[in-house]
Formats: structure tokens, sequence, C-alpha cells
């Protein structure tokens, strides 16, 4: 992968990173800023499920959060665009749809192939 590219995906990385940290603090402003005092208990409950999901959200956000820096580590490296599996390069395609990939397209179809025979 040439310089250019390892520029435009960190910058791209980095990018994502700020997002994430922006609406993480826009979560905890929000629900920290609330006094929730709800006299009806579907109120109540449809609060407490919307706080459940925006948890869950972020939650997800934190694990992206953790790859992204893995993949800024595998930039610094020199190992950024490598399948973990076979060692052959991941398609620029794959990377730009999805830059934190750690496998390249078959060896990811495979993966996914054998976690569903496992669950079935």
């Amino acid at each position: 992968m040439n310089k250019e590219n390892l520029v435009h995906f960190r910058e791209r990385l980095e990018d994502m990173s700020r997002e994430i940290l922006g609406e993480a603090e826009k979560t905890l402003v929000d629900m920290t800023d609330h006094n929730d005092n709800y006299p009806d208990p579907a109120d109540r409950a449809a609060a407490e499920s919307d706080r459940s999901f925006e948890l869950r959200l972020r939650d997800r956000e934190r694990k992206l959060l953790a790859k992204i820096q893995s993949t800024i580590n595998k930039i610094d490296s020199g190992d950024y665009g490598i399948c973990e599996s076979c060692g052959d390069d991941i398609a620029i395609e794959r990377l730009k749809a999805r830059p934190v990939a750690s496998y390249c397209i078959d060896c990811k179809t495979r993966q996914e192939q054998q976690e569903n025979a496992k669950a079935g």
C-alpha cells in the first residue's frame, strides 16, 4: 500500500474516532442533565428503553474505538492492509468500505461460514 493511501486511511480512522468520542460525550451530557421524573409508568419504561438502547449503542462504539486504535497501530507498524489469516493484501475497495477490516474478503467469508455452521 502506498504512502498516500496510508495517510488517507489514518485520517479517516482518526475522523471516525473523533466522531465516536463526540457522540459519547453528547450521551454523557444528555444522561446527566436530565432529571427524569415520570409519573406515568409507560413514559418511564419508554425512557428506560431509550436509555438502554443508547448505552448498547455506545458499547458497540467503544468496541469499534478499540478496533480503530488497533488499526492505527497497524498503520504505524506497517502491517495495515494485510490479512491476519492468509497474509495476502486486503483489497483497497474492502478497506474503503470497512477501514478496520483485518481479513481479506475470502478469509472473512470463510470465517463467517464456519461460525454459521457452528451456530446452526
